[in-house]
């Protein structure tokens, strides 16, 4: 290690531990510049003592401008991937299969963390690697993938706590129209359908009825479909029927395009086999 970057790490660890003292586990560059005098650091070096700190996995660079703590640093314990997600992109709600996952509706964990958001700017990569990443963007040891909706649909959002932090996330009935719109975020499509089974006993019909028409008549008519084969009865899906609707839709709108076609839903059952009863 050449002098200079062994001085710009000695004192970025003192930074490190006056960022930790204050509970700062997630900080900006502006919060490291107010700090860094404390910690001997001239703030013409913080550029690069930032640099070495995240390349000695003192630090995680989130973002452009963000930072978190590598821990356990210092008695700081490392930040729950949900947390990373409510800093990386404002706003944020932890979705699909995350959120499937956090609800009890599937037994598969996911690779990724999705995060439902209306930002614009998303965190990309730098140099070669600019961009999104299709495995998903990395920060903090995890794997984020960004579901860009209209600032119309960002509803259906709880909050819950993880750890001390209080997060946003899709509610289950948001949740299971997210599996109908976007499958293959959920685990594929059986496992949207193996979701509804799971969360049939307490499932709020009215409400997810009232989302799925905020969400358009093909999200409707797939919910139809498939809650009338869990047995709700036809006059709570009156308004799921009746929304209008020109041909048919896809049941799995990334399965192929083919099989029995249903007449009252619009819908075509482009399963293989028997799905539901």
């Amino acid at each position: 290690m050449s002098t200079s970057k062994r001085i710009h790490t000695a004192q970025g660890i003192e930074l490190v531990r006056k960022l930790a003292a204050e509970g700062k586990v997630l900080f900006t560059s502006e919060d490291a510049r107010a700090f860094a005098p404390l910690a001997g650091l001239s703030p013409g070096y913080l550029r690069q003592a930032l640099h070495h700190l995240a390349r000695s996995g003192w630090i995680s660079r989130l973002r452009r401008g963000l930072y978190s703590l590598s821990g356990p640093t210092f008695g700081v314990s490392p930040l729950h991937e949900f947390e990373v997600a409510m800093a990386l992109v404002r706003p944020a709600a932890i979705s699909h299969w995350s959120a499937m996952s956090h609800h009890g509706l599937t037994d598969q964990p996911p690779r990724l963390v999705f995060v439902l958001t209306t930002a614009r700017d998303l965190p990309r990569l730098r140099g070669a690697n600019a961009g999104l990443p299709r495995e998903g963007y990395p920060a903090a040891g995890f794997r984020y993938r960004f579901v860009r909706i209209r600032p119309s649909r960002f509803f259906g959002i709880e909050e819950s706590w993880v750890r001390d932090s209080r997060i946003r996330i899709t509610d289950p009935e948001r949740t299971l129209l997210d599996g109908l719109l976007s499958p293959r975020c959920c685990g594929g499509f059986a496992e949207v359908l193996h979701a509804f089974e799971v969360r049939a006993p307490k499932l709020d019909v009215d409400r997810i009825v009232g989302y799925a028409l905020r969400l358009g008549a093909a999200t409707a008519k797939r919910l139809g479909w498939i809650l009338e084969r869990h047995g709700v009865k036809a006059r709570r899906l009156k308004p799921l029927l009746d929304a209008p609707i020109k041909g048919y839709r896809p049941l799995d709108p990334t399965g192929p395009r083919r099989g029995p076609c249903d007449a009252r839903w619009r819908i075509q059952a482009n399963l293989p086999g028997r799905v539901l009863p």
